[in-house]
């Protein structure tokens, strides 16, 4: 399982987050404590927003803790949303492309889980994007193609919605497919202007998410950098989180079903 932090409020270099913390993700990459794999070495991404639209982005496949780039960067690169990862790969090869985060235009999408069977599922997902999104797809990831399914179910005109209709269209897929689902979904997006995280997985066991107010702002974060236990809240599994000007908001979150047999694309505009 990988790790991941992301930040929205006042800016802030990337480093309170990346590499100073006692337990920063750069030491969550070697030394992880509440994941199944101790090592997240697979590659590393940071996505961050500035005076543009869209967000910059650092990708590389060497494990964090030995890139001296990703420490430089983040002790000069200050902003006011970010999102971090470091990747312990449950599928798709180790290569740059296979990096979170994933960006298309001003979103950014970054993800901790798997879907088993994925491989038998792949093609049908794919089938659902339409040429730009499916043209727009580099890597091999279950996490980028869900990422660009929920682009393609409206992640621009309602953000929560479209990750429901995602997570429900998996499912549905993969037990008229399968015959069974197991999907485990802890995950980060952003269009720049708010955090969104959610915490799903049909067996109950999703990947941890907690979040704790930081300078003017708040961080999402896979497990608590630091041992101060009081500062970190630990969100529900079947949870959606709103991380915006007004502060942080945590509600429900469930699938949304649809029917599989007469699926209905949604128009993507450029």
């Amino acid at each position: 399982m990988c790790r991941w932090a992301a930040y929205r409020g006042d800016p802030l270099y990337l480093e309170e987050l990346v590499s100073s913390p006692a337990h920063s993700l750069i030491e969550q990459s070697h030394c992880a404590t509440r994941a199944k794999t101790a090592t997240n070495g697979d590659g590393f991404g940071i996505a961050w927003y500035g005076d543009r639209p869209e967000p910059g982005r650092y990708r590389d496949i060497l494990p964090a803790w030995s890139d001296c780039n990703l420490k430089s960067l983040a002790r000069q690169i200050r902003s006011p949303l970010f999102l971090a990862h470091v990747r312990a790969a449950t599928g798709g090869g180790t290569r740059r492309d296979n990096c979170h985060p994933f960006t298309h235009g001003t979103w950014s999408f970054m993800h901790n889980g798997q879907i088993s069977g994925f491989e038998r599922l792949r093609r049908p997902m794919e089938a659902m994007l339409d040429d730009e999104l499916f043209n727009a797809r580099s890597g091999t990831t279950d996490s980028e193609l869900m990422f660009l399914l929920a682009l393609q179910f409206g992640l621009r005109e309602e953000p929560i919605a479209a990750m429901a209709e995602m997570v429900g269209f998996v499912e549905d897929l993969a037990e008229n497919t399968i015959g069974s689902i197991l999907l485990r979904f802890t995950a980060a997006f952003s269009d720049g202007k708010s955090l969104y995280a959610i915490r799903y997985a049909t067996d109950r066991k999703a990947p941890t998410l907690y979040a704790s107010p930081l300078g003017a702002g708040h961080c999402l974060v896979s497990e608590p950098l630091n041992d101060d236990v009081d500062a970190w809240a630990e969100i529900p599994d079947g949870s959606a989180v709103i991380v915006g000007k007004a502060g942080i908001e945590v509600t429900d979150f469930r699938s949304e079903k649809r029917n599989t047999a007469k699926p209905q694309r949604v128009a993507i505009s450029a």
